[in-house]
């Protein structure tokens, strides 16, 4: 069977695509974004004589998700990658040219060096629910801004402003009905919130929330695996005898999945008596504030993890460390 590489750079009305074979330059095409263009793709494919291939592309937004489906349909290996590896792979060729053109070439060349994993679309009720928490994320934030301008805008225009505030909360008062409704309909997702919501600190809310970003919690092979996709991993910063930096997170990760943690941790550190002596220790060490927040984080979704593996409810006794 012939086969090739495809590097994608995604836009939202274009695809740039980029195929390598070997060692030889890339075939270049633009297509539509739509079910036109993948169908132009498809028969572009052919011409080149490539009846399969391995596509990349970065997972920068919602725009490639509908080709990266598409080609995993056709029975295509694709692999949606943190652009952040896309970047560092173009800085070690030492590349100047920024286009989606030549975008797209360095996609295909990283995807063919380095062999990323392949991605599994999500199944078609966790897409959706991932659609709707993310719709109230915006709704949440919209709301934040316009409670910040309340605080420098003229008095004049602070009745318009709180008029906007109650129309937005009450969509998503609306919207959040509709999320518990579409997990109740759902066995799987009404399961696993259950259980991830028997973790103290985690609500109805922000368990949907959590739940919609991890997907199948099975494609992860551990839980430090889930910690790494949430970029809540430790970064160490040394180097020789002169720099000793602060280990922080990394935070090249699912930033949805960190802030939907946040508010559970701040939780866990008021009211988790079992975690006390540990978050004392930490403190003591001289962590500050949002380092200690962040390692709480990371221990909570470690705790996701294994309460969705054991499928067991979660014992308040086992977060307390044993040393």
């Amino acid at each position: 069977m012939n086969s090739g590489t495809l590097g994608i750079d995604v836009s939202k009305a274009t695809l740039h695509l980029a195929l390598l074979r070997g060692t030889g330059r890339p075939q270049k095409k633009q297509v539509s974004n739509d079910e036109t263009g993948f169908a132009q793709m498809t028969e572009w494919l052919k011409v080149q004589g490539v009846e399969s291939v391995t596509a990349c592309l970065e997972a920068t937004s919602t725009y490639g998700q509908s080709v990266a489906r598409y080609l995993h349909d056709e029975g295509h290996q694709v692999s949606v990658v943190n652009p952040a590896r896309i970047s560092g792979f173009a800085q070690s060729e030492l590349k100047r040219t920024k286009t989606d053109s030549a975008d797209s070439a360095t996609i295909a060349r990283f995807c063919q060096a380095m062999h990323p994993k392949a991605w599994v679309p999500p199944k078609p009720e966790t897409a959706e629910l991932q659609q709707m928490t993310r719709r109230l994320e915006d709704l949440q934030q919209i709301v934040g801004q316009e409670k910040t301008r309340l605080e420098t805008t003229a008095v004049s225009l602070h009745e318009d402003i709180k008029a906007h505030i109650g129309f937005v909360e009450n969509q998503m008062g609306q919207l959040k009905k509709v999320i518990t409704a579409h997990i109740e309909q759902h066995e799987v997702l009404n399961s696993a919130l259950t259980l991830m919501t028997s973790i103290k600190g985690i609500s109805t809310l922000s368990g949907s929330q959590i739940l919609a970003e991890i997907g199948d919690w099975r494609e992860f092979g551990s839980a430090r695996q889930l910690a790494a996709y949430a970029g809540l991993t430790p970064q160490a910063k040394e180097s020789g005898t002169s720099v000793h930096g602060r280990s922080r997170l990394c935070k090249i990760g699912n930033e949805h999945l960190r802030r939907a943690l946040y508010f559970p941790a701040l939780t866990i550190i008021r009211c988790c008596p079992e975690l006390q002596p540990w978050i004392e220790g930490l403190r003591s060490r001289g962590k500050t504030k949002m380092q200690v927040v962040g390692a709480v984080m990371h221990k909570l979704i470690r705790v996701v993890y294994g309460v969705l593996k054991s499928g067991q409810s979660f014992n308040s006794e086992l977060l307390a460390p044993t040393h």
